[in-house]
């Protein structure tokens, strides 16, 4: 069953992210479409608003946190060849902030862009 979402869905990177995607060679163009196919289900669901995506011809895994279907926020990059997965705690503290995320308001959202810890990579219907 595919959820209804009413409000408009935005995609978000995080300052850090958006480092990380750079050095890597990992366009904006690139993060929309993974987005759309982890809307799709094509993603580890790694539980509480936690998915682990693909990118970049498999070279690179992102986690990406979304709670409430309305933010989907690229949070972490990191490369394949460095390390197979995240640890156990950092599964929790993402789970955690995905819960902090969900709590997001507009005002909250416009803040964060402002002072550029958030950049919006993707909204409704380029999502």
């Amino acid at each position: 069953m595919s959820k209804i979402i009413n409000h408009p869905l935005r995609t978000f990177k995080t300052a850090w992210f958006g480092k990380a995607a750079k050095k890597a060679r990992i366009d904006d163009t690139e993060l929309c479409e993974a987005i759309k196919q982890v809307i799709k289900g094509q993603a580890d669901d790694l539980g509480g608003g936690v998915f682990k995506k693909r990118l970049n011809d498999n070279m690179h895994r992102s986690i990406i946190l979304a709670k409430g279907g309305r933010y989907w926020i690229y949070q972490y990059l990191f490369a394949k060849k460095d390390r197979n997965n995240i640890e156990d705690d950092e599964l929790l503290a993402f789970r955690s902030l995905a819960k902090s995320y969900a709590e997001l308001t507009s005002k909250h959202l416009r803040q964060l862009m402002q002072d550029r810890d958030f950049v919006e990579i993707c909204h409704d219907d380029e999502t």
